[in-house]
């Protein structure tokens, strides 16, 4: 099968990824074979390729938006049927037994595995997962469309309910790509009305059509304060200007899998008033059932930007430049 293959980290422009040919991996008990569709291109996966995340094993293929079709199931693998279309995201696998696990927080697992990180994640025509962690995609959705609600979907409905906004409240995105672009829809279905703040020209105005009620960039003021928000961009300088616009009482939350350096914050300007920042750590397969089923509700539409798997250097450089609306998705040859 072709796979595109991490051997090397490094910059995006010196395209470390290598369009190569592997054998078709083998399901074990209890995990699925997926016969890759469509699998979005996220920042973690930038990440992944330039170094900025440590790598638990090389060579590697990322990806962690997954869509595709079960086309062989392990030993004891029987909850999906061959033929069944399904969505493999970000969180792999978790140990099942640690406290975190028992409490309902698996996010937080020591021992959990990331698809792309841990394994083979769906830069490639086939990969394999854990049945239990693979979702069911509704029927609404087309391969390419379902493609960014596997992690930017999910990771983005996480990081609203850890924000702590409420219907009717007003909610301050910062950074509008493809987690942005499908957390607004969920919060405008709530009822929510949405701040956002973004440099990028296209951008802003995607937000525009999507609904936003105000947009500007993080250094502007907008018309109200907002009672939560969300920091998708990894850039620990926007924490400041969330922190002055947040309402007392509101939560920021971080929902980058990193992010730069923080700069120092003046306690009584920005926190005091009982404001809180909050991190968001991954996802809950909770999160993702959820997730799946308010965004089939509404219906969410995502934008995306094609490329063909071989060409996804160009779609990871597209991305840490900004160039990307919405989504880019990798699609295979039968798409």
């Amino acid at each position: 099968m072709r796979a595109m293959v991490l051997y090397e980290t490094g910059p995006a422009e010196a395209m470390p990824l290598t369009l190569a040919e592997l054998p078709i991996p083998e399901p074990g008990p209890g995990e699925i074979r997926i016969r890759v569709l469509a699998c979005g291109v996220c920042r973690t996966d930038l990440h992944t390729v330039e170094g900025d995340l440590p790598l638990p094993r090389m060579p590697l293929v990322p990806g962690h938006q997954i869509v595709g079709v079960v086309d062989a199931c392990g030993a004891g693998a029987d909850r999906f049927a061959i033929g069944e279309r399904v969505g493999v995201p970000w969180l792999y696998r978790t140990c099942g037994r640690c406290e975190f696990c028992e409490r309902g927080l698996e996010n937080l697992c020591r021992d959990a595995e990331f698809t792309g990180l841990h394994a083979d994640g769906g830069y490639a025509e086939a990969m394999v997962a854990p049945e239990r962690f693979a979702y069911p995609i509704p029927p609404v959705f087309s391969d390419v469309q379902a493609a960014p609600l596997m992690c930017a979907g999910i990771i983005g409905y996480r990081a609203l309910r850890l924000s702590g906004i409420e219907p009717g409240q007003r909610l301050g995105l910062y950074g509008f790509g493809g987690s942005a672009h499908v957390t607004i829809q969920v919060a405008r279905h709530w009822g929510c009305e949405p701040y956002v703040f973004t440099r990028t020209p296209s951008h802003r105005q995607l937000a525009e059509d999507l609904g936003a009620v105000w947009v500007g960039r993080a250094e502007d003021d907008p018309p109200q304060k907002v009672h939560g928000s969300v920091i998708f961009a990894p850039a620990g300088t926007l924490v400041q200007h969330a922190l002055r616009v947040l309402e007392r009482g509101g939560t920021l939350a971080l929902a980058g899998v990193t992010m730069t350096p923080i700069p120092p914050l003046d306690y009584d300007a920005l926190l005091y008033w009982e404001r809180g920042i909050r991190s968001v750590a991954n996802f809950t397969r909770r999160d993702a059932r959820e997730l799946l089923e308010v965004a089939a509700q509404i219906p969410v539409e995502s934008t995306v930007q094609l490329f063909p798997l071989e060409a996804a250097n160009d779609a990871l450089l597209a991305l840490k430049h900004s160039e990307i609306d919405g989504t880019a998705v990798l699609v295979m040859d039968s798409v």
